[in-house]
């Protein structure tokens, strides 16, 4: 049944060319396998899976499409910052910011930003009991 299989995020891109260099420049990742014109597939260290392909209707979802789950948010943000990432900031209810990274009570740290296609992307510090380098 469904509950046993595995999910993958699929990400629209308008200009495949101008998506790889956005996520090889800015997310330092490198595409495991190309399918020319039409897709990219990546792969995470940490086991994930994703695609970027090619549509007309990228950009267009307004919500988060994927997110990383990452042990230092704020680490992460610095980083990405460096490499020129910009951060989206909402106004979501019970949430505090601190420069570009929102708390919320019991859900940790998040941060927002776009990519190249507009698409809206998030890292985080995990689900309560899921997140990465801590006890659940």
């Amino acid at each position: 049944m469904i509950d046993k299989g595995t999910v993958t995020a699929n990400i629209p891109a308008a200009d495949l060319s101008r998506a790889r260099t956005f996520y090889a420049d800015k997310l330092g990742l490198t595409p495991f396998q190309e399918m020319e014109g039409i897709a990219m597939m990546y792969r995470t260290a940490g086991g994930s899976m994703f695609t970027v392909y090619q549509t007309e209707y990228a950009g267009q979802a307004g919500h988060t499409i994927a997110q990383w789950h990452v042990d230092d948010v704020d680490a992460e943000v610095a980083e990405l910052k460096g490499k020129g990432v910009t951060f989206e900031h909402y106004d979501l209810p019970g949430v505090d910011w601190d420069g570009d990274v929102a708390s919320m009570a019991g859900m940790g740290k998040a941060a927002w930003f776009k990519d190249s296609e507009n698409n809206v992307l998030c890292i985080d510090d995990g689900l309560p009991g899921q997140r990465t380098g801590r006890p659940g």
